[in-house]
């Protein structure tokens, strides 16, 4: 990737097709680790409508060991989100560039200890759950907060109900009948064809992530999460890496 490229899609100064641009790269990582994750843990931990739901369900039937194993998940989740939520702040309060490549360097510093460390995590337990779950559901809720924060609540990235859901809606505009019965009819209902196509790829590249993924895990273990630590820390890098080099040129 071009220098200036990589120092602009997780740049303070945004642009609305870095923005996508970005989204696209992490929707593409929670795909792979979310269906990864589930070859490992057999557990989804991008999303939590389903974790909230086996919550409720274990509680009313009496698993509150499985119960309590979801709230580690979720509060795990919560965490991450917070994580970034200070980062992001803290980055504006210092003025740095690198305000949203903060979390990114974090997300990739996790992914790539979850592939080293990749089973010894899954021996160790907290709140019931598995520290390999925790630190999955934790690096989820950190990109996904990211992202959110990024694009004003428009995009999300480790799951695609939101988008599946735009989509549909976008849809149902294109396949509407306008039929102008009455001079004070409502005005013509027209679809936004670029948002279908943009909704259409993020989808597709979380499908292509879940896919390559899998089989990464499938075939490679633990350690297929290192190319996609790689490719996080490579999109972060050269903002940090400019804010280091401003803060040494001032203190000499």
């Amino acid at each position: 990737m071009p220098v200036n490229y990589l120092r602009k899609i997780s740049g303070q100064t945004r642009k609305q097709n870095y923005d996508l641009a970005l989204a696209r790269y992490l929707i593409f990582v929670a795909g792979a680790v979310n269906a990864g994750g589930f070859l490992a843990v057999a557990q989804y931990t991008s999303h939590m409508s389903g974790v909230v739901a086996s919550i409720a369900d274990n509680m009313a039937i009496g698993n509150s060991h499985i119960a309590l194993a979801g709230v580690g998940a979720l509060l795990s989740f919560l965490g991450g989100a917070a994580c970034t939520a200070i980062l992001v702040n803290w980055g504006r309060r210092q003025l740095l560039n690198s305000v949203y490549a903060l979390p990114l360097l974090v997300e990739s510093i996790l992914l790539l200890c979850f592939g080293i460390a990749g089973a010894n995590l899954n021996i160790h337990m907290g709140l019931f759950v598995s520290m390999t779950v925790m630190l999955l559901c934790f690096i989820m809720g950190l990109q996904n907060a990211l992202i959110t924060k990024i694009s004003s609540a428009e995009i999300r990235t480790t799951h695609v109900t939101g988008l599946i859901t735009d989509m549909g809606i976008e849809l149902g505009k294109l396949f509407y009948w306008n039929l102008a019965r009455h001079p004070q009819a409502a005005q013509k209902v027209i679809a936004d064809k670029k948002k279908i196509r943009i909704l259409a790829s993020l989808v597709a590249l979380f499908f292509s992530g879940g896919v390559i993924g899998a089989l990464g895990f499938k075939y490679v273990g633990f350690g297929f999460t290192i190319p996609l630590a790689a490719l996080v820390l490579l999109l972060a890098i050269m903002p940090i890496f400019d804010d280091i080099n401003s803060r040494l040129r001032k203190s000499n």
